[in-house]
């Protein structure tokens, strides 16, 4: 009970360990790009006077309203709006009503004067006698009579005895011109400003007619009459006008990135206020960014933390893992900031930013999940790096154009046989890239020539190509200054030109193929509950690697019935068979192997019981003391070295058996796991009770397979009988 206890503690200091580390390089990757990144937010203020010389060019930082120009457009656009005048029809059709009026009255009398053409020698007879004998006068006076009172008032006499003196014909075509042009005139508005100009008119039409000269007299004194004011002042008519004009004013605008004064330029009065608005007089506005930028770094180092800390509960967290970490961020964040220094809004030269490098190595090194995570982080980074330094701007071209990229970098990143599946992984980049750029471009407003999609298709390939060889020349540099196990190293260790290996077989045949053979079943194992195969095949090759110190004291060496424990007193033969995981533990540290793979070494036998010995010195010694025919330890410390530990006493034990059926197969693999779960071996290894079923059943059909049953081929002396 009090080992538990003390396990436990041990857990949650280790724990609460791991997490304080975490958090320090989360913090510190946070501190570095706030410094590196303080300039993309933070804008400098200048102490300028008015009517002073500008010494530089000065731009403005953000997008705002100039709302006093605003205010003086719009001013501007509502005093341009005339005044508008509503045109009354109920004038028009009065003044037009007067016109019709008169001369139908004038063709009525004459009709009525039958005689006029017969006593009438010339148009300058003074007096005409109709039927009743009426003279000129008393025919004016008749008219006078028959008229409404306004064109009595409003005609001169004399009009009315020009009129009446015409023949019909004359005073119908005088009529049809009259009429037509005075209500061209009036439908277009006549206002008491213009109503002279709108007389002109009328009387021109007139003037230069066929009509007779005494008749043009009598219609231009007519349509002093007839031609008024029509057009009244509109008050609601004008309103909506200047609100219209008002609404289609556009907000005067300055925006991120112009230039407000330029070097040299006299600072006027326009330009200080600009200068003040935007804030580059004051450091007033430079807080809320920088507050933006800590508020973000909040939220990423968050989610950075939380992945990360999954690793320690995964017992897969190292030191190691967080060095690599925070040395990829400032890689990949350090490398942003030298390209967006040479970017422009015009060049893109985004596009050609690495960025799939770091997610691919933290793919290598640690895990695809974190690999995921941390391309959102650095995309969003990327937006903010990449802003065209104007506070509160951010750059999503470039941000969903990371994101694509290094996606593609992990999604087809195939599973790494050498170094040139890191290669063969940046063709499928340089795709995703050019989809990218053809994405923008198809997208944006702007026009876009074949030259531009050539050029920054370009930069997407180069981008993929740095990508590759930047992860491929940085693998050595974290294996070896870091000792991060990657794929590619595992790779390398796996090949059977590998000088311990190769000593391996020469000097331990047998040791050489129990140790391939353990290899294939324990990668099966690991890949069926997701661990990682690759490691538990290089580390079971390995594993007994000490036993070429003394081979021929190991049974799968022993090519005669000779076997030299059978004259050594057990403790020797103990001390030399225990030996054997701390001596091949050593030769790898010399040869400067993977702490890993010196480890599942150190670790395969625990501390479990040499019984063999054992008993046999119990049968001469019935006080001797179990410890000292238990291996010293340590325990299997991870999924690979446990499965690596049955694997290996499972190897064994089927291939001593003489037959060895289904059945028996199936039997000692349980009995060899039982044995490990209540010897305590297995206690430190994060493997679940669900995870070792899946072990051992693995196993078994491995093993199976190893071990089939075979043909028994008859020999000539059964063919004989």
């Amino acid at each position: 009970m009090k080992n538990k206890f003390i396990d436990q503690m041990k857990n949650w200091l280790k724990n609460r360990t791991s997490i304080f580390l975490i958090v320090i390089i989360v913090l510190i990757q946070s501190l570095f790009f706030f410094f590196l990144s303080l300039n993309n937010v933070y804008t400098e203020t200048y102490d300028l006077q008015r009517f002073a010389t500008a010494n530089t060019t000065i731009r403005s930082p953000v997008t705002i309203e100039n709302e006093d120009e605003t205010e003086r457009k719009t001013r501007e656009a509502v005093q341009q709006v005339g005044d508008r005048y509503s045109i009354s029809e109920q004038v028009i059709n009065e003044r037009i009503g007067y016109s019709e009026e008169i001369f139908d009255a004038i063709l009525t009398l004459n009709e009525d004067n039958k005689n006029e053409a017969e006593d009438q020698e010339d148009g300058e007879k003074e007096e005409a006698v109709n039927e009743e004998g009426l003279s000129l006068d008393e025919k004016i006076e008749r008219l006078r009579q028959v008229l409404s009172e306004d064109i009595v008032l409003g005609v001169d006499a004399e009009v009315f005895r020009t009129l009446l003196s015409q023949p019909s014909n004359e005073l119908k075509e005088a009529k049809k011109l009259f009429i037509e042009s005075t209500l061209e005139v009036m439908e277009n508005g006549v206002r008491i400003e213009n109503l002279q100009t709108a007389r002109g008119l009328v009387q021109d039409e007139i003037k230069y007619s066929n009509l007779e000269p005494i008749v043009k007299d009598a219609l231009i004194n007519l349509s002093t009459f007839i031609v008024t004011e029509n057009s009244f002042f509109d008050l609601e008519a004008t309103n909506e006008a200047r609100k219209i004009a008002a609404s289609n004013v556009d907000p005067e605008m300055i925006k991120a990135g112009e230039i407000i004064v330029s070097e040299g330029q006299v600072i006027t009065n326009e330009i200080y206020e600009q200068l003040r608005l935007v804030g580059l007089l004051d450091g007033e506005r430079n807080f809320y960014p920088v507050l933006g930028l800590i508020l973000l770094l909040f939220i990423l180092g968050g989610i950075s933390v939380i992945e990360i800390n999954k690793l320690v509960k995964s017992n897969s967290f190292d030191k190691r893992i967080l060095a690599a970490i925070l040395i990829i961020s400032v890689i990949v964040i350090s490398l942003m900031k030298v390209v967006s220094l040479y970017s422009t809004e015009n060049n893109h030269l985004f596009y050609l930013m690495p960025i799939a490098m770091g997610t691919l190595l933290i793919k290598l090194f640690i895990s695809e999940r974190l690999a995921i995570i941390m391309a959102g982080v650095y995309a969003i980074l990327g937006t903010v790096i990449f802003n065209g330094f104007i506070p509160g701007a951010l750059n999503i071209e470039a941000g969903i154009y990371f994101f694509f990229s290094q996606l593609a970098g992990i999604l087809f990143f195939p599973r790494v046989k050498d170094r040139l599946a890191i290669l063969k992984s940046g063709i499928a980049i340089i795709l995703v890239n050019i989809i990218t750029v053809l994405l923008f471009l198809f997208l944006s407003f702007e026009k876009y020539t074949v030259m531009d999609f050539f050029i920054y298709s370009s930069y997407g390939m180069v981008s993929a190509f740095l990508s590759a060889v930047l992860t491929i020349g940085l693998l050595p540099f974290f294996e070896t200054s870091l000792g991060i196990l990657s794929d590619v190293k595992l790779l390398q260790l796996s090949s059977p030109n590998q000088p311990l290996l190769k000593k391996l077989l020469v000097e331990a045949p047998g040791t050489y193929h129990h140790s391939v053979m353990v290899a294939n079943i324990s990668e099966t194992a690991c890949e069926a509950i997701g661990a990682n195969g690759l490691l538990a095949r290089v580390g079971a090759y390995y594993h007994d690697i000490g036993k070429t110190v003394r081979p021929q004291f190991f049974i799968e060496n022993q090519l005669t019935n000779r076997n030299p424990h059978d004259q050594m007193d057990p403790r020797e033969s103990a001390k030399i068979i225990i030996s054997h995981p701390y001596d091949g533990a050593e030769m790898l540290k010399q040869n400067k192997f993977p702490k890993e793979i010196i480890e599942i070494t150190k670790t395969h036998h625990g501390t479990s019981l040499l019984k063999f010995f054992y008993h046999k010195e119990r049968q001469q010694n019935s006080e001797v003391l179990e410890t000292d025919y238990r291996y010293p330890g340590p325990k299997p410390a991870t999924k690979e070295a446990a499965i690596i530990s049955i694997c290996d006493s499972v190897e064994a034990a089927v291939r001593s058996l003489n037959e060895p059926t289904e059945d028996k197969i199936e039997e000692i693999v349980a009995s060899i796991m039982n044995d490990r779960i209540s010897d305590g071996q297995l206690d430190e290894s994060p493997l679940t009770l669900t995870e070792l079923k899946v072990i051992q059943t693995t196993i078994c059909e491995s093993l199976k397979g190893f071990f089939h049953s075979r043909i028994q081929y008859p020999t000539k002396d059964k063919e004989a009988n």
